[in-house]
């Protein structure tokens, strides 16, 4: 049985690259219907810049490489991205659980044809509370936005 040293921490602002780098191999895997919008320099450039700057980040790590990571502020999840190699081995979960920890109410956009994703934010207490046609997203695709309300 192979051994995992599994962690849950804060990213430094040196790891946005290696963040971006997930989001992208994530979208390519779990949603290849995406529209390709941007260079994997710009990927990284937004990660830098926005999301960093902007977003509380928390990596998970396997044996010391980065293998996921969720970006959060104040009411919403950015984003929730996890190396395919890694998925269905609760870190989505455990990264998930780092943002309602800091926060009561959490709101995250998510694809509609992204069923997967629908389906874990829904088990994680998540409820579906308005459908779009997509025509407000970078990606023109339907999408759905999700809610959790906490404890005060």
């Amino acid at each position: 049985m192979e051994t995992h040293n599994i962690a849950i921490r804060q990213a430094g602002p040196d790891e946005s690259d290696a963040v971006a780098a997930i989001a992208r191999t994530s979208r390519e895997h779990f949603l290849p219907y995406l529209p390709k919008l941007h260079s994997f320099e710009g990927d990284k450039k937004f990660y830098r810049n926005r999301v960093f700057p902007e977003c509380e980040v928390w990596v998970a790590t396997d044996n010391q490489k980065l293998v996921g990571f969720c970006a959060f502020k104040e009411g919403w999840v950015e984003h929730l991205y996890l190396l395919p190699t890694h998925v269905g081995k609760t870190l989505g979960e455990t990264l998930l659980t780092k943002a309602k920890e800091h926060h009561t109410f959490l709101q995250l956009w998510v694809f509609q044809r992204n069923l997967r994703a629908i389906g874990f934010y829904e088990r994680h207490g998540f409820r579906k509370v308005k459908e779009t046609d997509g025509a407000a997203n970078e990606e023109k695709l339907p999408d759905a936005l999700l809610e959790w309300r906490g404890l005060p």
